[in-house]
């Protein structure tokens, strides 16, 4: 007889979203794919937190402007309540400075509303493994606060062993320490030290930072 690998549970959503006809579109969708499952809808940033909070989801997707409590506040507040919900950001807005003001606030992930349905979920099934995501549109806003010089850089990279450069690599393309243990046959603890100690060798406050960071020493190797 064979034995069928039982198909892992669906990944658990809240939707945050003033809208009440984008939340059902939201809903209709992820219903055609079958492994995100909406457990609660909230029509303000306050019914988002309770919900979260209630449900506690694998993800929350916050919209960045609502009436009251807006994307920013919401996610900030449940990061207060230590909540271990991955919260992403979905919203029209490409302003650098709301992608920043998100990622500040804990946001795993800022993505844009006009994304294609087969992406979106590939970025909900990241972010939910652990990952981190950002919609391609934005991902080239991101700058750091006070431009990097290239000694700077330069001194950061090799400041850093070479396996938390390999760490650094995989994690600033939307790894989770799960797939980066694999991929370096290392145990997930060790990855979440090395990202640890890649953070504070080059003061970088969380993943998306990393990422930019990587994206600025490429670009000098490619200008050198």
């Amino acid at each position: 007889m064979e034995h069928t690998t039982p198909s892992p549970p669906p990944i658990r959503l809240v939707v945050v979203d003033d809208h009440a006809l984008f939340r059902r579109g939201i809903g209709q969708l992820l219903s055609m794919y079958g492994d995100i499952q909406v457990v609660a809808e909230a029509a303000s940033g306050a019914e988002g937190i309770e919900a979260v909070l209630t449900h506690r989801p694998d993800v929350a997707l916050v919209d960045l402007h609502m009436k009251g409590l807006d994307g920013i506040s919401v996610i900030r507040a449940l990061q207060s309540a230590g909540t271990t919900t991955r919260l992403v950001m979905l919203t029209v807005s490409d302003s650098s400075f709301d992608v920043m003001e998100a990622l500040k606030a804990g946001a795993s992930g800022y993505l844009l509303k006009d994304m294609e349905p087969d992406e979106f979920c590939h970025k909900l099934r990241q972010v939910a493994a652990g990952g981190t995501v950002l919609s391609a549109e934005v991902g080239g806003l991101l700058a750091r606060p006070q431009p990097a010089t290239r000694e700077s850089i330069d001194e950061g990279w090799a400041s850093l062993t070479a396996r938390e450069q390999e760490t650094l690599e995989l994690v600033s393309k939307g790894a989770s320490n799960k797939i980066v243990a694999r991929s370096l046959g290392i145990a997930e603890s060790t990855v979440k030290v090395h990202v640890k100690h890649v953070l504070q060798k080059l003061n970088l406050r969380n993943r998306f930072e990393a990422a930019v960071w990587l994206r600025e020493l490429r670009e000098e190797e490619r200008g050198a």
